[in-house]
């Protein structure tokens, strides 16, 4: 019997009629019930030290709601080192709605994660015919461990926005290319209709690049989807029969990537915005080559390690200091040889190689070939492409049991999804846990991983923050042992003595985390006030200035400026700083008081 015709009776169980759509609702209202009941515990979470002090709790543009001045703002601002104004906006939604309630803000992200969750099985079930495989991809999307920073944390907003627009683009996408044969055939509805699907898909793909830039990638994803399912390429089709899927037209290579070029162009115009506003904030490391490549192919082979067996799990992966040559060229050698595999089978099994490339691609843009950040990986890295390991999975296994035809293959399927599926929930509980504060998260960070100084940092703040500064102080210098290069730490640690009226040592730390990180607003600002306080006028002058440089409507920095220029007898520009800090914040009495006492002692200068 022909492979094609053994694929397409396999599919019958699964064609879409009166008892396919109750079937395909009944698995909408189980994948809906089970993504809320695994998750709801997030809505009784608080927020958690870091990021979301910077993204919403402590950022005024955001807990000040909506606005024409907020809404200018996110899209004009680089803060976090990103440009991603729609997030910013949807941040602004919440706290209009909620205010400062992290239970709400946490729900929003919920439910844009039960969205992504049914817009992935309507699309793989509408594009393949396949119900039940379909289900099981959107299950573990829905259910899997490593998807719990995305969800559970309240800043991760852009990862779950960014997919919700990416899978509607993909939906979009493929209703364009079904319509393209009635475009062909009629000069008028057809075309239109096409015409409009394409039109969404593209706007879609911009609202998505305004919500986190990993989007980059989705050009070529459409460009795998053309291959499979839609099997559009022509002269490259494949024997693999859709089942209950409607067939697309075959279109030549060249023409399915003119398809794409406004997709690219929209994608480089956002990757240059992206690499600008990242580089001018300071975020882009300065790692060399050889430890951005190794790291790159050793965190994909972490990736689908943890995919596959999601154990210690942490909310930060410290980068480390050296990755030694022979396991990096390992990695190398695994991946090229799976990669050679799935290119040989491409014909036979066209699902494997579309659902292996949407992984390695999609990844590209956070895999540290430009690091960003202190992490060598992240489990919200993986929102995205672990679609396309899911896919392998779900139709491989399905494959390799009836298409040889094993007895009881359907039995045998359901268990192992069953097990699967289980797995994945009691990690997923497991891993939710952590999340109920933010000690017993970086804590949790610090168990699973080694010399971890950016979580014991973090936690040091937690300690802080709850009234603990002896177990604070302990985590800062722990911190500081470890990587003594990390500003973030050297800093809190000049804080937490300057508390101790330890001024001096303060004072040597303060300056190294001024030094590694000169374009943090806030390291600089403190520093200023350190000197302010020991009447070094000139240094005061140098860091405030480069506080502002960053952030120039830092008003308490802008009245530290006006202050230290007075007293170094600028009495014009420090005017001008004071009225600039009283434009920023009217309610800054300080400012006032500085700007009269200035006014009156040189009346010249009003």
């Amino acid at each position: 019997m022909p492979v094609s015709m053994r694929r397409s009776n396999s599919e019958n169980p699964e064609r879409i009629a009166g008892s396919g759509l109750r079937l395909f609702a009944l698995l909408c209202v189980v994948l809906a019930l089970g993504t809320l009941a695994l998750y709801w515990p997030i809505t009784h979470h608080p927020f958690i030290h870091f990021d979301d002090d910077d993204y919403i709790v402590g950022n005024p543009q955001v807990t000040s709601g909506l606005g024409a001045t907020n809404f200018i703002w996110a899209f004009t601002t680089s803060a976090q080192a990103n440009w991603h104004p729609l997030t910013w906006i949807s941040h602004q939604t919440d706290c209009a709605l909620f205010g400062l309630n992290p239970g709400a803000h946490h729900l929003v992200n919920l439910l844009y994660h039960l969205a992504n969750t049914l817009l992935l099985f309507v699309f793989l079930r509408s594009a393949t015919g396949a119900v039940w495989r379909s289900a099981v991809v959107a299950a573990l999307f829905a259910w899997h461990p490593m998807h719990v920073e995305s969800v559970a944390w309240a800043s991760e907003r852009k990862d779950v926005l960014s997919t919700f627009f990416w899978l509607l683009a993909m939906l979009a996408y493929l209703q364009y290319a079904r319509s393209v044969p009635d475009a062909a055939r009629t000069a008028g509805q057809g075309r239109g209709r096409a015409a409009a699907f394409y039109a969404a898909a593209l706007v879609l793909c911009a609202c998505g690049l305004m919500s986190k830039p990993m989007v980059v990638t989705l050009p070529c994803a459409l460009l795998l989807l053309d291959l499979w399912p839609l099997n559009r390429v022509a002269g490259f089709q494949h024997g693999y029969a859709l089942g209950a899927a409607p067939a697309c037209a075959p279109v030549s290579i060249a023409r399915l990537v003119g398809e794409k070029l406004p997709f690219f162009a929209l994608v480089a115009a956002g990757s240059l915005v992206t690499f600008l506003v990242q580089s001018g904030a300071g975020a882009v490391a300065g790692l060399p080559l050889r430890e951005r490549l190794a790291n790159a192919v050793l965190a994909y082979a972490q990736y689908i390690g943890k995919l596959f067996w999601p154990s210690d799990l942490a909310i930060i992966y410290p980068h480390p200091s050296h990755w030694p040559l022979w396991l990096a060229l390992v990695a190398v050698a695994l991946l090229l040889v799976w990669t050679l595999l799935c290119l040989y089978r491409w014909r036979q099994v066209p699902y494997l190689v579309v659902g292996w490339f949407w992984f390695v691609g999609t990844l590209v843009p956070t895999i540290g070939l430009i690091q960003v950040g202190a992490q060598s990986m992240a489990d919200r890295y993986t929102y995205i492409p672990s679609i396309g390991l899911f896919v392998v999975v779900a139709w491989g296994l399905t494959e390799y049991f009836t298409l040889r035809d094993f007895r009881r293959s359907r039995l045998v399927l359901s268990i192992l999804a069953v097990v699967a599926l289980i797995g994945c929930v009691s990690a997923t509980v497991h891993q939710i846990s952590f999340w109920r504060d933010s000690i017993a998260l970086f804590r949790h960070a610090i168990d699973v991983t080694t010399e971890n100084y950016a979580a014991e940092n973090c936690l040091g703040k937690a300690y802080e923050l709850v009234g603990n500064p002896i177990g604070a102080m302990a985590c800062y210098q722990l911190s500081v042992q470890t990587e003594a290069r990390y500003p973030y730490s050297q800093f809190n640690l000049a804080m937490a003595l300057l508390e101790r009226g330890q001024t001096e040592e303060a004072l040597e730390h303060l300056q190294v985390a001024a030094r590694l990180e000169p374009r943090d607003p806030d390291i600089q600002y403190d520093l200023g006030i350190y000197f302010s306080q020991h009447n070094r006028w000139t240094n005061a002058a140098g860091c405030f200035s480069n506080s502002l440089v960053v952030r120039p409507g830092f008003a308490p920095a802008q009245l530290a400026m006006g202050g230290v220029l007075a007293n170094l007898g600028r009495a014009k520009v420090a005017a001008a700083h004071l009225r600039e800090a009283l434009r920023l914040d009217p309610n800054l009495l300080p400012a006032r008081t500085n700007l009269d006492r200035l006014l009156a002692e040189h009346p010249e200068v009003r």
